[in-house]
């Protein structure tokens, strides 16, 4: 699950996650106990309506934003792999093969690069390329946004996470693929045709 948004309510969020994962007397499907990606979906649904409910008029009193969204992604045994963005509302929508990737946090400036490349039949390490490369594009462009990053590529199937990493600042790989990315671009729109007035 990835997280987007205001940190404190984010993470009180997964903090009530993880409460309730643990709490042996909750009746309810819990993150742990749910038997689809599907439930999970509104598990986590339900725990950001939970954080509305105790925090949402406070933060409105000081003029604080509640904005947060998720991106839930997996699967339970052999069910198939699925995709959710979750809302602040605690409502959520499914990737499908017209939509197959979400984008949270702050896009307007990486995910043209998406729009433009994403194919549903990518290979795992090209979508983990295309990835970096609008994280780069967004870092470049908006001053709010910093490193690290953290990626995580799943294997359909594997029901293991075993290809997890952080790309701080000085990451080799990183550095090469925005500088590679940078000249592509010069070279590019060198090779455009001409405007003339």
């Amino acid at each position: 699950m990835c997280a987007a948004g205001n940190l404190a309510v984010t993470q009180s969020v997964v903090s009530l996650l993880h409460e309730h994962a643990h709490d042996e007397t909750i009746s309810q499907p819990t993150i742990m106990t749910a038997s689809t990606i599907f439930q999970v979906a509104r598990v986590v649904g339900q725990a950001v309506r939970d954080v509305r409910t105790i925090d949402g008029e406070a933060l409105a009193a000081n003029s604080e934003n509640f904005g947060v969204s998720f991106l839930l992604g997996g699967q339970i045994g052999k069910e198939a792999l699925r995709l959710f963005q979750i809302y602040a509302a605690g409502n959520f929508i499914e990737a499908t093969d017209d939509t197959p990737f979400f984008q949270i946090g702050e896009h307007k400036y990486g995910r043209p690069i998406l729009d433009r490349v994403t194919r549903s039949d990518m290979t795992l390490g090209d979508a983990a390329k295309l990835v970096l490369i609008s994280s780069d594009s967004t870092l470049r462009s908006n001053l709010s946004v910093g490193m690290p990053i953290d990626l995580l590529l799943y294997n359909r199937d594997t029901l293991e996470v075993n290809r997890q990493t952080r790309i701080e600042q000085d990451d080799p790989y990183f550095r090469q693929l925005s500088n590679s990315w940078s000249d592509a671009l010069r070279d590019a729109f060198s090779h455009l045709p001409r405007f003339d007035v």
